[in-house]
């Protein structure tokens, strides 16, 4: 049975530990915060998890350690210092980081061979993708035991080849998320119009096909080639928008938001009950023969 130490229980982290308990893994859940027996209280009659305030205790017997703490770079390093320590030799050492690169992470350590981002796309139980981004220092068999150890968690783990902030999938979503700020705030439509043209159109067609691959079908016979020498060629020419830093045109868009979907408790819980239940309807139909 292969080990998890979770570092940090927010809600990346606790997604982490469910994913793990869910293939059988043993978990080990550490945070220093004094409600952390409460936070955890969903795995309370788990004999396979458990959780401490101490990080090296946490990390002591883990094959993974998957840090889940605030996006700091102090904070971060602060970690790993002590993670590297305490882990054993074997272990593979990741941050689900989605900005700060495992070179910068582990440029004060000593040992940074095991040390690797390991990027889940929110929330990790549900959502296959994990960037993996090796460090300047990192070992390629930490990256190869890291893809390894994703795979057995049922996860897609994608091996990224340069540092870049926002790495890959998060660039793609603030580029396509800019268009979308500034078609709203130019009244073009509203933000639920927005999104229902995005579920509507391009989030079914990429649930389905990547991107290229769209490309290849969008062509017909002809391919990619066919595509981008006649359709492509004019909407080569479309200038994007650049969305408002006026604070009260950022104001205005959050309003529409927050009128359209809710804000609080509440409205969390059931946006989150939503996404949940159709990501897990999706994915059924995707793993389909």
């Amino acid at each position: 049975m292969r080990t998890i130490a979770i570092v940090g229980a927010g809600v990346i982290g606790l997604s982490w530990a469910r994913l793990a308990r869910e293939h059988g893994w043993d978990v080990v859940i550490t945070d220093p915060r004094p409600d952390l027996e409460n936070v955890v209280a969903e795995f309370a009659d788990d004999e396979h998890v458990r959780a401490t305030s101490d990080l090296a205790e946490a990390v002591a017997d883990a094959d993974l350690v998957q840090e889940n703490g605030p996006e700091r770079l102090d904070v971060k390093k602060s970690l790993f210092a002590e993670i590297v320590q305490a882990a054993k030799p074997d272990a593979v050492l990741a941050t689900s980081s989605s900005s700060i690169s495992a070179t910068l992470i582990a440029t004060e350590l000593e040992d940074p061979a095991r040390v690797v981002v390991g990027h889940p796309f929110n929330p990790p139980e549900l959502m296959p993708l994990v960037e993996v981004l090796p460090g300047e220092r990192t070992a390629p068999e930490a990256v190869d035991r890291a893809v390894e150890l994703y795979e057995a968690l049922g996860r897609v783990p994608v091996v990224i080849r340069k540092e870049l902030p926002g790495f890959v999938a998060n660039r793609l979503q603030m580029a396509l998320s800019r268009e979308a700020r500034y078609l709203v705030e130019q009244g073009v439509v509203s933000a639920e119009q927005l999104d229902t043209i995005l579920q509507n159109s391009l989030g079914l067609r990429w649930a389905t096909t990547g991107l290229f691959e769209g490309n290849v079908l969008g062509g017909g016979p002809g391919g990619i080639r066919h595509l981008f020498a006649g359709v492509g060629a004019e909407t080569g020419k479309i200038e994007f928008g650049v969305p408002s830093t006026d604070p009260e045109v950022v104001e205005n868009l959050f309003e529409q938001v927050e009128d359209t979907y809710g804000v609080g408790p509440e409205a969390y819980e059931r946006l989150r009950d939503k996404r949940d239940h159709r990501t897990r309807a999706v994915l059924k139909a995707l793993r389909a023969p």
